[in-house]
């Protein structure tokens, strides 16, 4: 017969098991500073993500998100898209580097390249990215200038699942900032960033805590199909 103080290890065993059963992993495709990066190593620290960043991935052999990657002693790959003949080797490449983590979640955090369909498809419903506008609205580069330009009154971010049309997958989150009178694009930039430190974390969370999936192209938070326009509190 087990003891009290045997049981409790038991237990104390099984509890430990399930957590690590629970904990999903991540890899993080990176092409710069690497901020959002930080606050998703942040937020797993913290233990409010229950998660691991098995690998960080980068295009660009510069990116400080390596950097910010090896201080937290996570395995980091560089991957120059000069070494391959076509964008098509270049992401069976990645494909192959990332496979070998079986990660239950990619996130592309300032990844600057376009993903071929083959790459989309191998890891459809298990891809995040943020986009710096409001989608469907500015899709491709240079949104925050572009938003002033066209004389908008807001701007801001989203979050969403990854498909092969470019930053048209379905949104989970958006956040919005307004846009100031004389404000430049690199002012206007800085404040869509802080939505993003706080955002991107929190869709993460939700993924890994398995209550965010996408079904049928339509992103499901706690099995509700969200809006077009993502979650949304009023």
């Amino acid at each position: 017969m087990q003891n009290t103080h045997d049981m409790r290890k038991t237990e104390k065993l099984q509890d430990m098991r399930e957590t690590q059963k629970a904990q999903k992993t991540i890899v993080m495709l990176i092409s710069g500073n690497g901020t959002n990066l930080q606050a998703i190593i942040d937020s797993i620290t913290q233990q409010r993500i229950n998660a691991k960043i098995s690998a960080v991935i980068a295009n660009q052999e510069t990116a400080y998100g390596l950097t910010r990657a090896k201080n937290s002693g996570i395995p980091t790959f560089f991957i120059s898209h000069k070494d391959f003949s076509s964008r098509e080797k270049y992401d069976a490449k990645m494909i192959s580097c990332i496979d070998q983590y079986s990660p239950d979640l990619i996130v592309l955090a300032g990844f600057m390249r376009i993903l071929t369909p083959a790459f989309v498809t191998h890891f459809q419903g298990r891809m995040l990215n943020i986009h710096p506008s409001l989608l469907p609205k500015y899709k491709g580069l240079h949104t925050h200038q572009r938003a002033i330009d066209a004389g908008d009154s807001e701007h801001g971010v989203s979050v969403h699942f990854v498909t092969s049309e470019l930053d048209g997958g379905p949104v989970v989150l958006q956040s919005k900032v307004p846009i100031f009178a004389q404000q430049n694009a690199q002012e206007l930039e800085e404040r869509v960033q802080q939505q993003e430190r706080q955002m991107y974390p929190l869709v993460i969370k939700w993924f890994c805590e398995d209550r965010l999936k996408m079904f049928d192209n339509k992103a499901l938070l706690d099995n509700q199909i969200l809006a077009a326009g993502g979650y949304a509190v009023e």
